[in-house]
């Protein structure tokens, strides 16, 4: 169901993002399109997404706009069905004619979209943490990568918990490519990975994962797992008294807030990386927080993915009212020239050869109180591993996905 826009405050009127003075936008409308999980089992990642994007177009447009003209949204709900993100990928690219697609939540629904926005020449952008290697002309990707996720991490587990590891991931090409790169950090930092289970995204039944753990007795155990299903491995975990003797790490956890639907007891002291967390204490995130709330509500809580959304859409609008059109080539070599967008998280630079970003990233621990504690920040960080195999602007027509095993080509 949409929302009805009911809140007064702006973006522009808070001083951040695009300037104030602007006139209100017109002429013909651009339209964008957008392909999220409203409903299914991923909906828990998807409904902050939906939110952040219904609130990014409010914002620039109440901001004046792209080029002087108002943003007209049309969005499609995917439902946790990889078939429904091609078929809605075709639908905005032939029939509604978008000058831009944001969408895709699993790295299978960005596969789903991706060859369809290449064949029909449409802009893409992919706002959400993923598992790397993405190399496309077409496609911008602002998500959080593991070269900037897994690291710190698997450095603060080695000194705070132990050696010792277990991975649990999602049975998919985010769970497979991302446990290669954790067993080669903690290689790196002279641990031993115990196991790897890989889960189908429907199983909700952890016993047996329980008992592996409880007889392979790791310090520490990556969790990989996506998904509403796989949120009931952390309520087993605790009511298994398994806390009392190893820690989670998770590149994952929170982003469908489960630290709000769990009880502290399930929760309390699993560590997460990511560029955003609500408690930031900066100018720019308590502004965006109001924002938020204004229209939202304090019940709401808001994710990474969703602040990565919002700084999807206003990098887009950025380097289309820099480039004068939103002509794709044209648009793209904006894109490339090194944009930048100081948003929620910080600092938020599009690094052009390999069309990812360059965040800030921070450590955060699950509270007593459904929220985070910051313990731990890099400035900055760089897509290291995309920077080593992928550079657009020289070889502008690769089109591919690397994996940890061309990091040593």
């Amino acid at each position: 169901m949409r929302r009805v826009f009911a809140y007064v405050l702006t973006w522009a009127l808070l001083g951040l993002g695009c300037a104030t003075g602007h006139a209100a936008p017109a002429g013909k409308p651009i339209v964008v399109g957008s392909i999220l999980d409203q409903t299914g089992p991923l909906n828990i990642y998807g409904i902050p997404m939906v939110d952040a994007t219904r609130l990014a177009i409010e914002s620039i447009n109440r901001s004046g706009g792209v080029l002087g003209r108002p943003l007209k949204l049309i969005e499609y709900d995917a439902q946790s069905d990889n078939s429904k993100y091609t078929m809605y990928a075709n639908e905005l690219a032939l029939r509604d004619h978008v000058a831009v697609i944001m969408g895709g939540i699993t790295s299978a629904s960005r596969e789903a979209v991706r060859p369809v926005a290449d064949r029909d020449r449409t802009l893409y952008f992919y706002n959400e943490q993923y598992e790397g290697g993405v190399c496309d002309n077409n496609v911008f990707l602002t998500g959080i990568v593991p070269t900037q996720q897994i690291p710190p991490l698997i450095d603060w587990a080695v000194k705070h918990a132990g050696k010792t590891f277990y991975i649990l991931a999602a049975d998919y090409n985010y769970g497979h490519i991302s446990a290669q790169w954790v067993k080669r950090y903690v290689a790196k930092d002279h641990g031993k990975v115990l196991g790897t289970q890989f889960i189908p995204l429907n199983v909700s039944d952890f016993g047996t994962v329980i008992t592996r753990l409880e007889q392979a007795r790791p310090a520490v155990v990556v969790s990989l797992l996506v998904g509403g299903d796989q949120m009931a491995f952390y309520r087993q975990f605790a009511a298994a008294g398994l806390a009392k003797h190893m820690r989670i790490i998770s590149p994952t956890f929170g982003l469908g807030n489960e630290q709000v639907v769990l009880a502290p007891s399930e929760a309390k002291g699993i560590v997460v990386a990511y560029p955003y967390f609500e408690e930031i204490d900066s100018p720019a995130n308590r502004a965006f927080r109001k924002l938020w709330v204004a229209h939202y509500g304090k019940s709401v809580s808001i994710t990474d993915s969703a602040v990565t959304v919002w700084n999807g859409w206003h990098l887009w609008a950025e380097a289309v009212d820099k480039a004068g059109t939103t002509q794709r080539a044209k648009v793209i070599a904006a894109l490339e020239s090194g944009l930048s967008f100081h948003g929620p998280s910080g600092k938020v630079s599009i690094d052009g050869p390999t069309h990812g970003v360059i965040q800030n990233v921070r450590l955060g621990e699950v509270d007593s109180h459904h929220g985070f504690r910051l313990i731990a920040e890099q400035k900055a960080v760089v897509p290291s591993f995309e920077q080593r195999v992928c550079n657009l602007l020289k070889h502008p027509g690769l089109n591919r996905q690397f994996t940890p095993s061309d990091s040593s080509k």
